[in-house]
């Protein structure tokens, strides 16, 4: 017997999907198993959000971010360049130095702080993202301030940050 689930039970369902997968799910799949439309699903993340639960949007879906992994170092890198091969370079340079890009920050002349999650911890992940500005035919955020733009990276202690940073510096992105 196929029924529409309630409400608040698909909500609770959606947070324990995404609170047990590692990589983002799309809207579209949430929606395909759910039977709802994709907008259902936005507004669903809405509520939840509104209740406190600690979701974001990335390029390659939802996620639940846990805010306890303390084990964790999170630090903001100032880097510039240009163009779709550099930044795919710097984005490489970084997972595989061991790094995890969260996001990307711009400072707007006009509109001040622009931040947009992006969750890339693997080559895959790179590829896919500069797949995804190909098809679309997008422009980075960084393209607003001449290159310039910063990223909070994650990794698992302080010299692996260090390590990405003097990479990144050899490589004329890092700005100091």
């Amino acid at each position: 017997m196929n029924r529409v689930m309630d409400s608040e039970k698909r909500r609770e369902e959606i947070i324990r999907i995404l609170s047990n997968k590692a990589k983002p799910v799309k809207g579209i799949e949430l929606a395909n198993k759910f039977n709802v439309t994709r907008q259902i699903i936005v507004q669903d993340i809405a509520l939840l959000r509104a209740k406190g639960e600690n979701i974001i949007s990335t390029p390659q879906g939802y996620l639940v971010i846990n805010m306890g992994d303390e084990k964790k170092c999170v630090k903001a890198i100032v880097c510039r360049h240009h163009g779709y091969s550099a930044m795919e370079d710097e984005l490489k340079s970084i997972v595989d130095m061991g790094g995890k890009v969260l996001d990307v920050i711009v400072e707007h002349k006009l509109y001040g702080e622009i931040k947009s999650p992006l969750m890339i911890g693997s080559r895959l992940d790179v590829d896919n993202f500069i797949e995804s500005f190909k098809k679309t035919n997008s422009e980075p955020l960084s393209s607003l301030t001449d290159g310039i733009h910063i990223h909070s990276i994650e990794a698992d202690n302080e010299e692996i940050i260090k390590k990405i940073e003097e990479l990144l510096d050899q490589k004329g992105y890092l700005i100091k």
